[in-house]
């Protein structure tokens, strides 16, 4: 299992999202991966934390389940670095 906490929480925002997503549309797991043209299993692996997807993949299920993909990538806040010259 990989030790970063940022990507564990990523891994399981998009598990949970997926999952919810295919409760709500009522596609089967098999459904989506038939249509999305990847393995029921890998579909599996997805929902489990256990399978990290390539974004082409991703595209694929969210087409499927008639869902966008929102991507933030935003810099952390960290303090002002004081140049010598800042005396």
């Amino acid at each position: 299992m990989n030790a970063n906490p940022s990507f564990e929480k990523l891994r399981a925002e998009l598990a949970a999202a997926i999952k919810h997503a295919r409760s709500v549309t009522g596609i089967s797991q098999e459904q989506l991966a038939l249509t999305a043209e990847v393995d029921r299993t890998y579909v599996s692996q997805i929902e489990r934390q256990v399978a990290n997807p390539s974004l082409q993949v991703l595209a694929r299920l969210a087409d499927t389940l008639d869902a966008e993909i929102k991507i933030t990538f935003q810099l952390r806040e960290r303090p002002a670095l004081r140049l010598a010259t800042d005396t």
